[in-house]
């Protein structure tokens, strides 16, 4: 039987390129691969559904499980994942010197319910007793105009949440002193320019990050693998073949960082960065699967309903279709 054809997007990350290439195959499947940023990928998923399988934001496929909403199923795949203590910035002179100074202060973010932001929010609040509603938030562009929500948003009455005016950005906001912090998916250029005005919460955030794990088990993850249901509902299978796919090019990806016969500059580095992983997080440091990744999913599932971005709070075992 011939091969059946389905599309994948998603972005060119080293446990990805082994599908983008074809260098592993998916049986059964012959996948047509459209590489794309995430901030480009998700409206057109969420919005259209415009691939039979994508990259999907975790938070965002969460949130639509939980209202009832979600066209589509998942695969316990987390793509991306990383601690995100080091992505919360503060504006020198602001008063803030400890988590705990973030209240009542005003903080900038691009997405609201972006699922970074949701463990940013949520890992304060469980840590620091520092919750969403003892900030004043501002919703809009790091350096040019506001994003849309990836998803609706229907927040709770306690929430002080407003949008960047028109020709504002949150970096010149806090640059001029009207944001003290902001909640940062990606580096400020404040930041990789060196300015006196900004730092971060947490300077030696990788200690922070490292002890966080010891205590929680929670490496948070970003985004997984999303199919259309109605995929899905034809070819059932094809959630199990697409993990084992899946598995093999992550697989792949860490057998290249060890391959020392590659004549890449960074290597060595890039070896002593997957060491350090294995101390502290155990030689699995990357798991794919559902029982293996349940602090961080049971962690983002009652994050999206305290933060009031779903009416309920979804398990992890109904996120994600069978595999095994």
């Amino acid at each position: 039987m011939a091969d059946i054809k389905l599309s994948l997007a998603c972005n060119d990350y080293d446990r990805t390129r082994p599908l983008i290439d074809g260098r592993v195959r998916c049986e059964g499947v012959e996948l047509a691969v459209s590489v794309l940023k995430p901030r480009q990928l998700f409206p057109r998923m969420l919005d259209n559904q415009e691939f039979d399988l994508a990259e999907l934001s975790l938070g965002s496929y969460a949130a639509l499980v939980a209202r009832g909403a979600s066209p589509f199923v998942a695969i316990p795949v987390p793509i991306s994942r990383v601690f995100r203590h080091s992505c919360i910035y503060v504006r020198t002179g602001s008063g803030i010197e400890t988590p705990q100074d973030l209240k009542g202060k005003r903080a900038g973010t691009t997405q609201y319910g972006a699922t970074a932001v949701v463990m940013m929010k949520g890992m304060l609040q469980d840590e620091y007793g520092v919750a969403p509603r003892d900030l004043r938030w501002t919703i809009g562009g790091l350096t040019k105009a506001v994003e849309k929500p990836l998803i609706p948003l229907n927040l709770p009455t306690d929430i002080s949440l407003e949008f960047a005016g028109p020709g504002q950005t949150l970096e010149g906001m806090f640059e001029a002193g009207e944001l003290d912090a902001l909640f940062s998916i990606y580096i400020p250029r404040l930041f990789i320019s060196g300015s006196g005005c900004i730092r971060r919460l947490f300077p030696d955030f990788k200690t922070v990050e490292q002890d966080y794990f010891r205590r929680t088990g929670i490496f948070p993850i970003m985004h997984i693998i999303a199919l259309r249901k109605a995929v899905y509902a034809r070819y059932p299978w094809i959630a199990r073949v697409l993990t084992r796919a899946f598995v093999q090019a992550r697989d792949m990806a860490t057998e290249a960082i060890y391959d020392t016969d590659a004549l890449v500059s960074t290597l060595p580095w890039l070896i002593d960065h997957v060491e350090e992983a294995r101390r502290f997080m155990g030689s699995d440091y990357w798991p794919y699967g559902l029982d293996a990744n349940r602090p961080s999913l049971q962690a983002l599932c009652r994050y999206i309903y305290e933060q009031g971005l779903a009416p309920r709070q979804p398990t992890p075992d109904e996120l994600f279709v069978p595999v095994d």
